[in-house]
């Protein structure tokens, strides 16, 4: 099948009445808790492209909430999970081996910050690989303690879920949650009570007192901490935080994991977002874009920390299925080729100057932030910086409206969200940025 035209075609409105009839038909069929950010099926997608079953061609600044970094059927993977699904779809790597799964551990032993020995382990989802993050923390060290931060996000297992902050919808009436999980504050520079510039030294003190004091130091296992949270609202911690807790997660042999399953991979401009602040973790998860819309997540950290687990105690019957790790090495090998770590700074400086002009004393966003290609706004009650949830639901509509599919996020439910496709076409995505500042503009 041959990549959709890239452009912006609205056949019918949208949803339309093919993906009505379709929606309604889930409704009866799916459980309530499948929720939805945008009523359409889709037939088709790549590039910066989805096209529904009603023909239209919608712009796609979402990428499966940052999965499809490289466009949803780059020719590299397609081709690759084609050749490996006629050879074999699966045979379990811890029952019969097979060079796909090596290779993509290579890669990203390569990959990944620093120059120290790696190894990697293998899984198929986010919420696994933070969860094995953990596990091999507390093997490595005998500690039983986990600390995140305020407004994390980390996955919807019970363990990942007991780690993420947001209670509605993610916890609530799932309880009661994992022990052993302590919270601190995260940096939160917009909403910082005695200002941003305050954030990054208040935030780390608050954090050294409640491990020394709270939980005792000699009991925490692991640190784990999203470079830039994602479902948070893309909070970017100031300057210097991440890596005085690094610092001090290696004074006290504490595991120091960074949570890179959305941030990582060229997403931020950098291959990992922790490389933006100089910070080497212990351990890295990742998943989202490491596949090209294949479930594959990873665990890779330092050797001697990795092979604190014995034989047996880390796996799963799918994890590095084969046929994901051949679309691992596809997605992989066209974000090196494509030089798509260079291309997401491009789409930054091409989209924030333009968000930042709705930013004013009294606007309804209050701030624009974020790095490469993931940014995002608040939206605030004008002259405030209450959230204003309303406002940014209703811009998300009205984008949804004139065909370009965008997210919400945040805490407080007052966050939009871009995540466009690295190998988007500049000017589809300045069509995106039209209609998305012309929504904001008629919602205020």
């Amino acid at each position: 099948m041959t990549m959709p035209e890239q452009r912006r075609i609205l056949a019918t409105a949208i949803p339309g009445p093919l993906s009505l009839e379709r929606h309604a038909t889930r409704k009866a069929e799916l459980a309530n808790g499948l929720g939805t950010t945008m009523p359409v099926f889709i037939d088709r997608a790549g590039g910066g492209v989805l096209v529904d079953i009603d023909g239209n061609h919608l712009i796609d600044m979402a990428s499966g909430i940052a999965v499809t970094s490289v466009g949803a059927s780059h020719p590299e993977v397609v081709r690759r999970v084609s050749e490996q699904v006629e050879r074999f779809t699966h045979t379990c790597f811890l029952v019969t081996e097979y060079d796909g799964f090596v290779d993509v551990a290579a890669a990203l032993n390569r990959l990944t910050p620093g120059d120290h020995a790696k190894k990697t382990a293998l899984f198929s989802t986010g919420a696994e690989a933070v969860e094995n993050a953990v596990k091999i923390a507390r093997a490595a060290t005998g500690r039983p303690a986990v600390v995140v931060l305020g407004h994390a996000y980390h996955g919807r297992t019970l363990l990942t879920m007991s780690m993420t902050s947001k209670n509605v919808p993610y916890k609530e009436g799932f309880g009661p949650f994992a022990t052993e999980v302590y919270r601190v504050p995260s940096p939160y520079p917009y909403r910082w009570p005695s200002g941003p510039e305050r954030a990054a030294e208040e935030a780390f003190e608050a954090l050294k007192e409640i491990v020394t004091s709270q939980i005792g130091a000699t009991n925490v296992a692991a640190i784990v901490a999203e470079p830039i949270q994602g479902e948070g609202g893309f909070i970017v911690p100031p300057p210097g935080y991440l890596k005085a807790v690094q610092e001090f997660a290696n004074e006290h042999g504490i595991v120091f994991v960074a949570d890179e399953i959305q941030t990582g991979l060229a997403r931020t401009g950098a291959m990992f977002a922790c490389e933006h602040e100089d910070v080497v973790p212990d351990l890295i998860t990742t998943a989202k874009a490491l596949a090209g819309g294949m479930p594959l997540a990873a665990v890779t950290g330092r050797a001697e920390i990795m092979d604190a687990v014995a034989a047996g105690g880390l796996g799963g019957t799918y994890a590095g299925n084969p046929v994901a790790c051949a679309a691992a090495l596809g997605a992989l090998k066209a974000i090196e080729s494509e030089g798509l770590v260079a291309r997401a700074r491009e789409i930054e400086e091409r989209v924030r100057l333009r968000l930042e002009e709705l930013v004013a004393p009294f606007s309804v966003v209050g701030e624009v932030r974020g790095r490469g290609a993931m940014i995002a706004l608040e939206f605030v009650r004008p002259g405030t910086t209450e959230p204003a949830p309303e406002m940014a639901k209703a811009v998300v509509e009205r984008c949804h409206q004139e065909g370009v599919l965008t997210l919400l996020c945040g805490t407080f439910g007052n966050v939009i969200r871009l995540l466009p496709p690295l190998v988007i076409p500049m000017d589809l995505l300045d069509e995106a940025v039209d209609v998305l500042v012309d929504a904001v503009r008629s919602v205020a």
